[in-house]
């Protein structure tokens, strides 16, 4: 099997703060290969864009990547190289599509000029071709008139224009692995699907490999090809995705699941999760999820559960993987009777 483009192993992301230590990702192992679309999913707060930021060495303090994380990218440790080492790989080989584009960019700069930086940055030609190769690069993401677009400043232009302009400098040094942090968040749903149109026909034209964070499972069912659930700070479910709309094991998951708007049910109502993820300064030491599952038992609430093997490429962190009747008679209580009657 062909080495994948990232490796990730162990990664733990904590931040010290006056309340104690946020263990915001607490010890996560994934892959990506080359040319491979990968989701990232959970709700606010579980660790999903701080996993973004760790890969790129983007965390700040009070947060810090912890000693014997992995995060492995074309055969070298990202965690263990310094900065001018790090700054030759950002925005070349390692970019980032930020969720609003408003703060990504600079509005005193043209969007031409902001484009055209990050080639220079990256000592790949000079100023006129950054700027040549700048207009070229707002052209291929689909926005017209690019000569004049790339004179105007990002106030100038529409939300999706902004979008397109972001993910243009994000594309515009051909990169092998492109980490898109809710790149759809603040559009209408129209230019959400014009928007993950352009990168599905990017990727496949330049053979990037793509990590897309989301909380919108329907986006991720038009997107990736696996898909990694994230809660409390640890990866939950991991699965291709037609697998993993199909038999999602984890609770957590389920209920994502079960919280998607249906077509022709416009008139139900949306199933919640109840209660709220804990704190990263207080997670639980054993299932984090168990205190808001329909499923839960004793043992959920004393040992830890493993990534348990479903199927191929599909594992969950829950105990039913060990006691699936538990999951039968939750369903149907009957279950228990029938049992025993035979």
């Amino acid at each position: 099997m062909a080495e994948p483009l990232l490796r990730v192993r162990d990664l733990r992301t904590y931040f010290y703060t006056e309340n104690g230590v946020a263990r915001a990702v607490d010890g996560i192992s994934f892959e990506i290969g080359a040319g491979e679309t990968v989701g990232l999913v959970g709700e606010s707060g579980c660790g999903k864009s701080v996993t973004a930021l760790s890969v790129l060495r983007l965390v700040r303090p009070p947060g810090r990547i912890e000693q014997g994380s992995e995060l492995i990218f074309d055969g070298k440790n990202l965690a263990t190289l310094d900065e001018r080492e790090m700054r030759a790989i950002r925005g070349a080989r390692v970019s980032m599509v930020f969720q609003e584009p408003m703060t990504a960019l600079n509005p005193v700069f043209t969007v031409g000029d902001q484009i055209a930086e990050v080639v220079r940055v990256h000592n790949a030609g000079s100023k006129q071709d950054a700027w040549a190769r700048a207009v070229q690069m707002l052209e291929t993401v689909g926005i017209p008139s690019p000569e004049q677009r790339a004179t105007e400043y990002p106030h100038q232009l529409s939300g999706g224009m902004r979008q397109r302009v972001v993910i243009a400098m994000a594309l515009i040094m051909n990169p092998a692995l492109v980490i898109a942090d809710e790149p759809t968040t603040a559009l209408d749903v129209t230019i959400q699907a014009q928007i993950l149109e352009l990168l599905r026909d990017l990727q496949q034209r330049f053979g990037t490999s793509i990590l897309l964070i989301t909380h919108d499972l329907g986006v991720v069912a038009e997107t990736v090809s696996r898909v990694i659930v994230m809660y409390g700070g640890e990866i939950v479910e991991e699965a291709p995705v037609n697998h993993l709309f199909a038999r999602a094991h984890h609770p957590y998951t389920e209920g994502l699941l079960n919280a998607m708007p249906r077509v022709g049910h416009e008139r139900e109502r949306l199933a919640t999760i109840p209660g709220s993820v804990p704190p990263p300064t207080n997670w639980p030491a054993a299932c984090r999820f168990h205190d808001r599952c329909p499923y839960a038992w004793e043992r959920c609430a004393t040992e830890h559960p493993p990534l348990y093997p479903i199927a191929k490429g599909h594992v969950s962190r829950c105990h039913l993987a060990d006691e699936p009747k538990r999951r039968a008679e939750k369903h149907d209580p009957l279950v228990v009777a029938r049992g025993a009657s035979t």
